[in-house]
Parts: C-alpha cells; structure tokens; sequence
C-alpha cells in the first residue's frame, strides 16, 4: 500500500506532483494545532514549512507517523525531542535555498551601499536627488561572515567577485579552512571590529540568540552595516534601532525579524535601513527545491524501509 502525507502548508505543485507518484497526498492549510492532532493520526508521513508548529501533541498522536519533512531551512517549529523519542525521522532542505539567498544579501548589500531604495522612491515622487545619494563601492571593502555554511560560503564567493575582503567566523572552522576558500578567519569579537560588512549565516539558538546586541554594534567601524537574512532574534532588534538611530553605524539590510510580520517594529521608521519580508527563499527555483528535495528524501524512507 501507498504511504499516507499529510501537506499542512503550501509546497510548490512540482514537489505535490512529485509526492502524488508513490503516496496519497492530502492538502490540509491553515489547520489548528487541535485539528492537525486529530488528523495527523492516520498518516504515515507529514510536510511542513515554517507555518505549522509541529509541537509533541501532535507527535504524540500521530500513531503512524514515521517521518517529518520541513520544505526549507531549519527546524525550529518542530519538536525534535519528542520526533526522537518516537523514532520519527526528521529532514529537511536547507540545500534549497543557498543561492536564492546568498543572491538577496548582495542585492540588498548592493542596494543599502548605493542608496537605490531611496533614488527609487525618490524619484518616483518627483525629485531628482542626485547629489544627496552619494553611496559607496564595495571593492576593497572588508565582508565579515559570521557562519561559515553552505548559505555563508555563496556569499562570501559573490563578495570576491565584487573585489571584497572576506574574513570569517565559525566555531566549527580553523584558519586552514579559512584559507581554503579563500578568506581569513578571524575570532568572533576581532571580525565584528574590522570590518565594514557584517553578514550573519547562523541558525537561531540559545547561544545566537542575541548575538549581535549594543555591545557588539558599538564596536564596530562607524561606517559599517550589518546584513542579516538568516533569522529574526540573532540581532537584538531593539539595539538595531538605537544603535542605527544615533549613527552608532551606518545602516542595516533586514529580512528577518523577531516577529513576523515586523508590526510596530521601529525599524519601520528609518531611513537608514533596507526592510524585506523574508524574501530569502522567495525566488521560484527556491520554491520549487524545497519542495522536490524534502519529497525526495521522503521517497527514500519508504524505499529504503
């Protein structure tokens, strides 16, 4: 018999497609948490994205689930704890997404550096603000990469061709790999002090939580910017808006925010920042792969069962 999957958040049709040649598929959105328990009962396997909170509920009530595929990157809306308890397997497809968003950091580096936001708006109200948007290259300048993943490894590619310097920091990298691919490592503290990028490729924990706060910010080049496309909470965004608000540095390129979508969030009211809601994975090959690779890996459970 076909393996039951539950999909409780939308997917691209080619990955629905995909999932349809070796299991029924049910399309289930916007369930509560007190439907998805009741339905996740009679499935063998359940896709998500980042809208549904697999919470141990409904891994405790789903009494044939056997695997859990999160369509993109992280996997902080499900409970692994109790998915391990369970034996249910967890993926995911952090993979999918890589140029989609190392692609958007450029650009909104590219935009933030060059005042494009505002020539466009600008210009859009009649004005011809030419001389007030003086900007800046980014040859020569230094990137600092905090994360050294697959997401941070693109970046730092596109910021070499520009003719940037890429220092870097991970805990799981040394100087050797640093010089592998062509950057220098740097400890955290000494790399957020050198350089005039900063581009954040970590995921959202305990220990990231925070991680760019007041202190951190008021140690950096005045004329710095900070880069974050990778989760809301690794910049404390309370110390964004006053560092950016007294000229602490020079700007910021914002994607992700503690809560989502930003309502009320004074970062709204800047001009020295550009604000996009999370776009990173928002290109339609990034859609499309994070679909297609999460069935896939699916598929092989059951092949390999």
């Amino acid at each position: 018999m076909k393996p039951k999957i539950l999909i409780s958040d939308r997917i691209h049709d080619k990955a629905i497609d995909e999932a349809r040649l070796f299991a029924d598929v049910d399309l289930e959105f916007n369930l509560t948490p007190e439907e998805l328990v009741d339905k996740i009962r009679d499935y063998e396997a359940l896709i998500v994205r980042s809208g549904t909170k697999v919470t141990r509920e409904i891994i405790v009530n789903a009494k044939k689930l056997r695997i859990i595929g999160r369509a993109g990157v992280g996997l902080d809306n499900i409970d692994l704890e109790a998915a391990g308890e369970k034996n249910i397997e967890v993926v995911n497809s952090p993979e999918a997404s890589t140029i989609s968003v190392a692609e958007l950091v450029i650009g909104s580096l590219i935009a933030l550096m060059r005042n494009i936001h505002h020539g466009h708006s600008s210009l859009k109200k009649g004005r011809w603000d030419r001389n007030k948007l003086t900007g800046n290259e980014l040859y020569g300048k230094k990137m600092g990469v905090i994360g050294f993943g697959r997401i941070g490894r693109e970046v730092a590619d596109r910021a070499r061709a520009f003719g940037m310097d890429v220092l870097a920091f991970d805990p799981n990298m040394t100087a050797e790999d640093a010089r592998e691919n062509n950057c220098e490592y740097r400890e955290l503290d000494e790399l957020i002090k050198e350089v005039d990028v900063l581009t954040l490729h970590v995921p959202l924990t305990e220990k990231t939580r925070g991680l760019i706060d007041t202190a951190r910010i008021e140690s950096m080049k005045k004329d710095a910017v900070i880069i974050n496309a990778a989760r809301g909470g690794i910049v404390n965004e309370e110390d964004l808006y006053n560092a950016l608000k007294n000229d602490t540095i020079r700007g910021a390129a914002v994607d992700v925010f503690e809560s989502e979508p930003p309502e009320g969030s004074p970062l709204l009211k800047l001009d020295n920042v550009v604000l996009t809601p999370h776009l990173g994975a928002s290109t339609e090959e990034a859609q499309i792969n994070a679909g297609t690779v999460v069935v896939e890996k699916i598929r092989n459970h059951f092949k390999d069962a």
